[in-house]
């Protein structure tokens, strides 16, 4: 056999027809006849609607249709999973608006810019209601109710079964009020959809044109929400422009214009603005209370955290994350022997709530790193140090937390110490007394953070194929769906380790769900561990059979044959073998072509894991941060592609350290939006970010062949709490001890002011009464429609 290809750093082979301007994004299809949909949305967080007057949008130049709630008569439901079921929520708003941006009525004209104008013709009356837009606030008795059939605004909750204090027995307490603040997701590419009804004599009544993560999802939930059966649609997934988490599931605009289509006969097109793309789905939104109880000598007694997750309208499943990824990953990276964990989700009059990068693993690993620097400083203990004594050990694994969740592999004292070495920690250390013995105004940060997460979980299987063909290349067909991660190249590899066939010659096919049967698309960083598996198995069987045919033809005997060089023939003979292009006009011939497919069942999830150091510099006279360095040290198993795994690191890290520093999504008192363009939200550009200095340490799972785990999501989890601790600890000489997420200029310099002037805020108050209410974990259907599926 020759070389492996595998390890190697290989170029992206997707890449020059999108440097290029060759890419297919659904808003440039060219369909003819295309029709344009727009949608009248509420200027109100909270309103009844008495009416909608829709006669003169209707008599408009170009348009074709407009519809209400009432004309297309869809079902509420929810876009991905049911937090609750009763908080459902319609595709045009019916009784009821529950936050500014929710859709009312749809336009249908000739052009876009004739449907935009008369949406802009549309009347709708409302009748104000009061608005809550803090969680906390939403969970106070007395709150304005988005449901008034639930009786509270409390979509769902769990709690930890009465039982032993987690506390019990500690000498030292720490005890914070934690702030993980909304974000939007901010994709390159907004959702869009193309939707093309069929003629008679068609296979499919619909193919939807849609940039989404997961195709066969939508075809899942399109079907049954809309009554299509399932073999009657087709669902593309061009070129995607990034999807973060915001691009899963049926959003209320595609059912909209998937029942337009319908309606009309024609094609349907729609393609949000920025505007609305920032107001269309949120993630994080969490104010969590820590209590973490330790030995004096720095060991981990036990943890209490109470969380409050905003759902936003509609209970968006993002407010249920942290009663099911978050909940598991409640340990963390240590040796915690006791936990309390409990949950209570929200509704407010806001943007409903979904997943963004890393789905309720960054705001736990934000509230763990954030408690455990605490504890060092409480302790006088260096932040490296208290890591090293709480460390789980090589040895341990495969563990099993203290919530249930059980850990395949892992050497996180390994990535800490390569992380340490890279940024030189002693040196940044005497550097920072350096400045502050001098009385520096520019005052150097250094922060940590240590992180484990679950990848490929909720569903550890997929589908894959690999097909020779008689021109002696190979098609790979997968159930993952690439926005931007390089399957293409990834999983080239793979088949070219396999069978030798050059990657130039290998065609990957994904996101049509009339070519791959199956497939639960990408999410969770679960692509090359589960997909590319499947493909690597499929690449076996392919290359087994072509070694008995091989053997057949050539009168040999099947263990004198071998594939090597592109080339299948007895081992030692060159002139006694056969190119795949032979081999497959072969099997062709013989009814039976080189091709195989199969599901791969991992058996569970997959556990990366890594850690970060972040160094800043603060103005400590106007608050502002500049990041230096950022150093991470991410192990996401065996790495195939060092160059892929890079550029996933380097986009994670930007990220999680715009959440630290930047982005923060927020509303006035009456729901208006305040951050809704991209003037007033920050996406940092290269000149905002630090240098990156990425590396990897390699623990491979035995759960797959590949030995590979996720890498999606990895650097934005580590990042955040690196940066936040850094900001912090540039702080700590002035008796700085919190400073909530994002550590923006003006937070930051009002703690300074307030540390000079000897004003320290407390950091504590009681969590809201509603976690005693409660149900305990395991028990009530709300509760279990929200955690099951993660």
């Amino acid at each position: 056999m020759a070389a492996s290809i595998l390890g190697n750093a290989v170029r992206r082979v997707e890449d020059p027809d999108l440097v290029r301007g060759r890419g297919s994004y659904v808003d440039n299809l060219n369909v003819a006849g295309l029709l344009h949909l727009t949608f009248v949305r509420s200027p109100l967080a909270h309103a009844r609607i008495r009416g909608v007057d829709v006669s003169e949008a209707a008599a408009a130049p170009g348009v074709v249709a407009v519809y209400t709630a009432d004309d297309l008569k869809l079902p509420r439901y929810h876009p991905f999973f049911a937090v609750n079921e009763r908080c459902a929520r319609p595709p045009l708003a019916t009784d009821r608006v529950r936050f500014v941006g929710e859709a009312v009525a749809a336009v249908v004209a000739s052009s876009r810019a004739q449907a935009a104008d008369a949406a802009d013709l549309v009347v709708v009356d409302y009748d104000p209601l009061p608005v809550v837009v803090d969680p906390e606030a939403a969970l106070a008795g007395d709150a304005p109710l988005q449901f008034d059939e639930l009786g509270s605004n409390l979509a769902a909750g769990a709690r930890s079964a009465p039982g032993d204090d987690p506390l019990a027995g500690a000498e030292v307490l720490v005890r914070v009020r934690l702030e993980n603040q909304r974000l939007a997701v901010v994709p390159l590419e907004g959702n869009a959809i193309t939707v093309v009804p069929g003629g008679q004599e068609d296979e499919h009544e619909l193919t939807v044109y849609l940039s989404t993560q997961m195709p066969h999802l939508f075809r899942s939930l399109a079907s049954h929400v809309l009554g299509i059966p399932p073999e009657r649609m087709r669902v593309v997934a061009p070129h995607v422009g990034g999807g973060f988490g915001g691009k899963a599931g049926l959003a209320a605009e595609h059912s909209v214009a998937v029942a337009a289509a319908r309606a009309l006969g024609r094609p349907v097109g729609w393609a949000e603005t920025r505007s609305e793309n920032l107001a269309s789905m949120h993630g994080r939104g969490q104010v969590q209370y820590v209590e973490l109880g330790l030995r004096r000598d720095g060991g981990i007694v036990g943890m209490r955290c109470r969380v409050v997750a905003d759902a936003g309208a509609y209970a968006g499943f993002g407010g249920a994350l942290a009663m099911g990824p978050g909940y598991a990953m409640a340990q963390g990276v240590y040796r915690i022997p006791r936990i309390g964990w409990d949950v209570a989700v929200a509704l407010t009059n806001t943007t409903p709530m979904g997943a963004f990068r890393g789905a309720g693993r960054p705001e736990t690993t934000a509230l763990l790193e954030r408690v455990i620097d605490m504890a060092a400083a409480e302790l006088g203990i260096d932040p490296v140090e208290i890591r090293r004594r709480n460390f789980l050990r090589p040895e341990e694994f495969p563990v099993t937390t203290a919530v249930g969740t059980t850990y395949d592999s892992g050497d996180y004292d390994a990535a800490l110490t390569e992380a340490l070495r890279l940024a030189d920690y002693e040196g940044l250390r005497a550097e920072q007394a350096r400045r502050r013995a001098a009385g520096s105004r520019r005052a150097l940060g250094i922060g940590l953070a240590s992180y484990v997460e679950i990848t490929a979980g909720g569903g550890a299987q997929e589908w894959g194929s690999v097909t020779v063909g008689t021109d002696g290349g190979a098609t790979i067909a997968v159930g993952t769906s690439s926005h931007g991660q390089g399957h293409a190249t990834t999983f080239a590899m793979l088949v070219a380790d396999r069978l030798g066939i050059p990657l130039e010659s290998i065609r990957f096919v994904q996101s049509d769900t009339a070519v791959v049967p199956r497939g639960g698309g990408t999410g969770g960083s679960r692509s090359l561990q589960l997909g590319g598996s499947a493909v690597y198995a499929a690449a076996d069987v392919v290359a087994e059979r072509a070694r008995e045919l091989a053997a057949s033809l050539l009168e040999a005997a099947v263990d004198d044959v071998e594939v090597s060089d592109g080339r299948i023939g007895v081992v030692g003979v060159p002139d006694r073998s056969f190119d795949w292009a032979q081999l497959a006009v072969a099997a062709q011939e013989a009814g039976s072509p080189l091709a195989a497919e199969l599901d791969l069942d991992q058996g569970g999830a997959t556990y990366p894991f890594g850690s970060h150091v972040a160094v800043v510099e603060v103005d400590l006279d106007t608050g502002f941060v500049t990041p230096l360095r950022h150093i991470a040290v991410d192990d996401c198993g065996r790495v195939l592609n060092p160059l892929i795994v890079g550029g996933q690191q380097h986009g994670g890290i930007a990220q999680g350290v715009a959440q630290a520093l930047w982005e923060e999504f927020r509303f006035d008192a009456d729901g208006n939006p305040l951050t809704a363009t991209l003037a007033d939200y920050h996406v940092p550009t290269a000149a905002d970010l630090p240098h990156y200095e990425v590396a990897n340490t390699q623990t491979p799972t035995a759960l797959n062949p590949l030995g590979a785990k996720g890498i999606g999501e990895a650097a934005t989890i580590g990042a955040t709490p690196a940066v936040q601790n850094a900001v912090i600890d540039a702080l700590a000489h002035l008796g700085v001890r919190h400073i909530d997420l994002p550590c923006s200029a003006q937070r930051v310099w009002r703690a300074v002011r307030d540390a000079e002037a000897g004003i320290l805020p407390d950091l504590w108050r009681e969590p809201p009464a509603v976690f005693a209410a409660l149900p305990v974990r395991g028990a009530g259907p709300d509760q279990q429609a929200a955690g099951a599926d993660l």
